[in-house]
């Protein structure tokens, strides 16, 4: 059964005449999202330091957001969760996650840094891929200046953000220079063709829809030979052994949930750990909507404890 607050929350959103994201322009879609967030998620909690920062990328600057958690100090070296955040790789920003990764930082006790990627359709398939791994690359060779553990490193991300931080993940494992040591992986996005059987089942009446999700893959893809690329489908990689361990978190009412199953039983399949955590009774997004959705809050919870033990063993 749909969570009460799920349903309640949906039907606030009809009741209010709120337009579905494929309806807006892509700058109309991202600023009903920036507003949308005072609604649904929770004051932002203090924590020790927040920083702005530019990683120089070959594309030009990436802005990032540097979060260190409540109680720690400059001068202790922390591990560090590479953040990306979700939107359909349209809409989304560090702003938009604000919340969820001082958070996360404090709920781990790892820096996090966000990472503020190209956005389509300004900026189309592979950019956001080729922002998420400059930005990894960067925070590791910059980690001494940064006050973050260069060996202790995580990515992590939802939806659009899950994608890239799984296509990351392979890409560091693949180049054998960057060590990952686990990936956080929140509804990811894992094959482009969509042609699991939750785009069907859960594809009207959720939030996000089949529409809204033909709306962010045509502003990202432009070719459909893409569609089948690993580094927009990781689904579709070749060898998913060697990858670091995963947690696979998952909403029951998600156009989404099924890729996200299969991306895990892929990676337990080839070797690789992978933990699963569907929450059957959440739609697509709960995950930053602590003011609105209790179940929020301990799926927060539960993200923070695992990055924990990953980083701090």
């Amino acid at each position: 059964m749909l969570h009460p607050q799920a349903r309640a929350l949906i039907d606030f959103m009809e009741r209010s005449g709120m337009p579905p994201a494929h309806t807006l322009s892509p700058a109309d879609a991202r600023r009903v999202y920036r507003e949308r967030r005072a609604f649904t998620q929770p004051e932002p909690p203090a924590v020790a330091e927040v920083r702005e920062l530019d990683a120089e990328a070959p594309h030009g600057k990436i802005p990032l957001r540097l979060y260190r958690p409540a109680g720690t100090t400059t001068d202790t070296a922390l591990p560090v969760l590479v953040y990306y955040h979700g939107g359909g790789w349209t809409i989304g920003d560090l702003d938009t996650h604000d919340t969820l990764c001082r958070s996360l930082a404090n709920g781990a006790g790892c820096a996090v840094v966000s990472v503020d990627y190209r956005l389509g359709p300004e900026h189309r398939f592979p950019a956001a891929v080729d922002d998420s791994l400059a930005a990894a690359y960067w925070v590791q060779r910059n980690a001494a200046a940064l006050g973050i553990d260069g060996t202790r490193i995580a990515v992590g991300g939802d939806s659009a953000g899950g994608n890239l931080a799984a296509v990351v993940a392979l890409a560091a494992r693949d180049a054998g220079d960057l060590g990952i040591t686990f990936q956080l992986l929140i509804y990811p996005a894992t094959d482009m063709r969509r042609l699991a059987p939750s785009h069907t089942t859960n594809g009207q009446g959720y939030v996000l829809t089949r529409d809204s999700i033909t709306y962010y893959h045509d502003h990202y893809i432009d070719d459909p030979a893409h569609d089948i690329d690993w580094r927009a489908s990781p689904l579709l990689h070749s060898d998913h052994k060697n990858l670091p361990p995963a947690l696979v978190l998952t909403a029951g009412y998600d156009p989404l949930r099924d890729e996200g199953l299969q991306y895990a039983e892929r990676l337990t399949a080839a070797g690789s750990k992978a933990s699963y955590v569907c929450f059957d009774r959440q739609i697509h997004g709960f995950v930053p909507m602590g003011k609105v959705f209790d179940e929020a809050n301990t799926a927060v919870a539960l993200c923070a404890a695992s990055l924990r033990a990953a980083l701090f063993r």
